[in-house]
């Protein structure tokens, strides 16, 4: 299927242009009303962090009207299709909008409701990131309301470089994103699944590296892949290549209803799925936390509506229990421990891989685990992304683990969580901020690209109207 010539999805061309320019400046008269001498944070409906964030009054931003492709762009001499797309569009927008006409993003991260200027400003990744990176290296310019007021273009050469270059893992302390431009590639309508399974985690590892290396396997070209550990001999890659068929089966499997997707994992090597279902397969399940809300017991799922297996409302459970401590009031009650949350995604160099994976099935009671390699796109010299520095040319593996464990009576809230960061930063490795962290001030510095942060903090927010990055990603302000 030849990836569609298409200037336009939608409305008008022009009114949707017009009506983006007029809320964006609409957003920058929002702002500047805002009172000066107060911090601001967005005024969110949804979020995908895991850090309960103090309430200190600051008024919200709205960027909602922020949301949609503006225009799609076919390719000039080969090059790539692109898309101008508000900030705070969610990726399950992105794909409504894009895919029934041939396109998605180059990464599209697991679940629904993260936004495109969400995943720049933080971190995405999935299972395309081994040849295409992280999204925000699809990024060709994008539009940026700084914590100073004023709305700037930020290239890779031009006048804003410098904000173009931070504004990766910044998590909005830089600004926020209005719209940004990114390359697309095409789509097919289904895509081929091969589950392999390794008996050790350093041969699961062994694998990935062959595949970063030749984007095949046993012959199979590879356009994705994702692993699950579900213990020390039982770890699973799954191979993923876009298709023009159903190859193999009467259907494409759904993941959407009765059956869960992590458990096909173990039970067929083959298996086909829509584009539309495989870029979701994860967010109906929540990977797999869903079981800890009984959206797994058979009983349970079959009178869940189908439209709510889904992260959001998931996400949304786990939001009341942080506001009232519902289920940690029955389990105090029961004469349970306290537990602690532990939901970090971490990127440990490819050689490293299997020494910490063994390093957490030892010393964590957390399974599965989730791995998905990662190289970045960008070639050249120097870092290209002070504030999450992987190097250029090094295989990553992230590593994902998303549960709580049981705090031991001579052990404190966090120290599991400061037993993986101390893990990770001695296997040169860097985790995601999305979550609670704990590190001092110097070593965050020191991890996250605080001698390139400072001066654009300064430049861009002179006033400090926004929170810093280590006031956001450890403090929770």
């Amino acid at each position: 299927m030849a990836a569609p010539q298409v200037t336009t999805i939608g409305e008008d061309p022009s009114t949707r242009a017009r009506d983006h320019e007029r809320a964006i400046a609409d957003v920058q008269r929002a702002y500047a009303a805002l009172p000066p001498d107060r911090p601001v944070r967005l005024a969110k409906r949804t979020s995908n962090l895991f850090r309960v964030r103090s309430d200190t009054g600051a008024p919200g931003l709205d960027l909602s009207a922020l949301s949609g492709v503006v225009d799609v762009r076919p390719g000039v001499d080969g090059g790539p299709a692109t898309a101008r797309v508000g900030g705070v569009t969610t990726y399950e927008q992105l794909v409504d909008e894009l895919l029934p006409h041939g396109y998605v993003p180059l990464v599209v991260p697991q679940l629904r409701t993260i936004t495109i200027g969400g995943a720049v400003t933080g971190l995405g990744i999935e299972a395309a990131s081994f040849r295409n990176g992280l999204p925000h290296e699809s990024v060709l310019e994008m539009r940026v309301l700084t914590g100073a007021g004023k709305v700037v273009t930020a290239t890779p050469d031009g006048e804003h470089a410098d904000l173009f270059r931070t504004f990766p893992n910044s998590y909005g302390s830089l600004g926020y994103a209005l719209d940004l431009v990114i390359e697309l590639e095409p789509a097919r309508p289904y895509v081929a699944l091969r589950h392999e399974r390794f008996g050790s985690v350093g041969e699961l590892v062994d694998a990935v590296d062959a595949v970063m290396a030749s984007h095949t396997w046993d012959g199979d070209r590879v356009d994705f892949v994702d692993g699950v550990v579900f213990g020390p001999t039982e770890a699973y890659l799954t191979f993923g290549r876009w298709t023009d068929h159903v190859e193999g089966q009467a259907r494409p499997s759904d993941y959407t209803g009765e059956h869960v997707f992590y458990r096909s994992i173990q039970q067929r090597r083959t298996d086909v799925l829509t584009a539309h279902d495989y870029l979701w397969r994860w967010d109906t399940d929540w990977f797999w936390c869903s079981r800890a809300f009984g959206a797994q017991n058979p009983t349970i799922r079959r009178l869940w509506p189908r439209h709510l297996l889904r992260s959001d409302v998931y996400w949304k459970i786990v939001a009341f229990e942080n506001r009232h401590g519902v289920m940690a009031r029955v389990d105090r009650l029961r004469g349970q421990p306290e537990r602690e949350r532990v939901v970090q995604d971490v990127e440990i160099p490819l050689d490293r891989t299997a020494e910490f994976v063994d390093w957490f099935l030892r010393e964590v009671p957390i399974d599965p685990v989730w791995l998905c390699p990662i190289q970045l796109r960008q070639r050249g010299t120097g870092t290209p992304w002070p504030l999450y520095p992987m190097a250029r040319d090094e295989r990553y593996v992230n590593v994902g683990f998303w549960s709580s464990v049981a705090i031991e009576p001579d052990a404190a809230e966090g120290d599991v969580n400061r037993h993986i960061e101390a893990e990770v930063t001695r296997l040169g490795g860097h985790k995601s901020l999305y979550s609670d962290a704990y590190y001092d001030e110097a070593t965050f510095g020191r991890l996250y690209g605080g001698n390139a942060y400072a001066p654009v903090k300064k430049k861009y927010d002179p006033r400090g109207r926004l929170p810093t990055l280590y006031e956001k990603a450890v403090q929770s302000r």
